[in-house]
């Protein structure tokens, strides 16, 4: 019988595409998500039945017990960018991680691969990268030989970050950011899965690998980057922190007042804390290169999936090209 994997947070992001790459493989695939209902799609990563959604609830133990039963390897993608109602970073992002390798290592699983983040520290000002770096004390203390990947900002079809500016530029002249002078080094989703797969498949030793692609761009070059596949001129507009700070206060006293109709998923704090502290990959770690795997630029994938942003969308090559017949 083939090997049974389950990726809590499978029909995430990043999950997704483990699952598709695991199912290429062979194994059969456990998709554990807090909304199975809505994450058929993943079905269709395999033949029948090799790819199961199934529901999991991270903050449980029984929850976490009934998708890890069975399994040889598995995988934690669950994370929060945003508290909302009892999903807390603590709860989630170190508790979380924690319980799913405390309950590996009872079952006897094989292997655990985490997903972190770069910037995963202690004795960050962030409680998110605090979290972070607590959760992966807590799946070392109990699974020691496991894989942690940290990756600095995530680019895929289905990001929250190229995508959520790109449709920002619909709104207005002006595009308003935090942290414009920040670094990233932003990896593409697919290698990051590529880096996953090797940890499931054992392939690659454990331990904490840190994941950026071949470029460091500061915030406001990605930006320029991002306008100029969409093709549209806009305003770069850094906000100075305290002004963020402000913006940030505003959007939790509508969420408060809203009695959570609201959800600020726009600005926080926490997120500001985040935006001051360089996101790249640092000079000693092991990354990308020592997996085997070749980065992929944003400049390759970039405008395969925001060309639906250009004025003309699907069109603009088109209408250039017949604009250069007619000159």
């Amino acid at each position: 019988m083939s090997k049974l994997v389950t990726i809590i947070g499978g029909s995430g992001f990043l999950g997704r595409y483990i699952a598709r790459r695991m199912a290429m493989h062979g194994w059969r695939v456990r998709v554990a998500t807090r909304r199975p209902n809505d994450s058929m799609f993943v079905r269709t990563y395999g033949v029948v039945g090799q790819v199961e959604p199934v529901f999991c609830n991270i903050r449980d133990d029984d929850s976490v017990r009934d998708v890890l039963r069975g399994a040889d390897v598995v995988v934690n993608c669950a994370g929060i960018l945003t508290e909302s109602g009892k999903n807390k970073f603590d709860a989630v992002i170190s508790d979380g991680a924690g319980r799913v390798a405390r309950i590996a290592a009872e079952l006897g699983l094989e292997q655990m691969v985490q997903i972190s983040a770069i910037g995963a520290d202690a004795e960050a000002e962030s409680e998110y990268a605090r979290c972070k770096a607590e959760g992966e004390a807590l799946v070392l203390e109990h699974m020691p030989g496991a894989m942690i990947l940290r990756p600095s900002i995530m680019f895929g079809p289905e990001d929250e970050f190229f995508n959520r500016f790109a449709n920002m530029t619909k709104f207005g002249p002006v595009l308003p950011m935090v942290g414009g002078s920040t670094r990233f080094q932003p990896v593409y989703v697919d290698d990051v899965a590529a880096a996953a797969e090797k940890g499931v498949l054992g392939t690659a030793p454990g331990g904490v690998y840190e994941l950026g692609g071949p470029d460091v761009a500061t915030f406001r070059e990605l930006m320029q980057e991002m306008l100029g596949v969409i093709q549209r001129r806009r305003l770069l507009i850094n906000m100075p922190y305290w002004a963020a700070g402000l913006m940030a206060s505003g959007l939790n006293v509508a969420q408060f007042l809203s009695l959570g109709l609201f959800h600020n998923g726009v600005l926080t704090h926490d997120q500001i804390a985040n935006l001051k502290v360089d996101n790249v990959v640092a000079d000693d770690a092991k990354g990308l290169s020592d997996l085997g795997i070749t980065p992929t630029a944003t400049e390759a994938v970039l405008p395969d999936y925001l060309w639906r942003f250009r004025p003309s969308g699907q069109y603009a090559a088109i209408k250039d090209s017949a604009r250069n017949l007619r000159t």
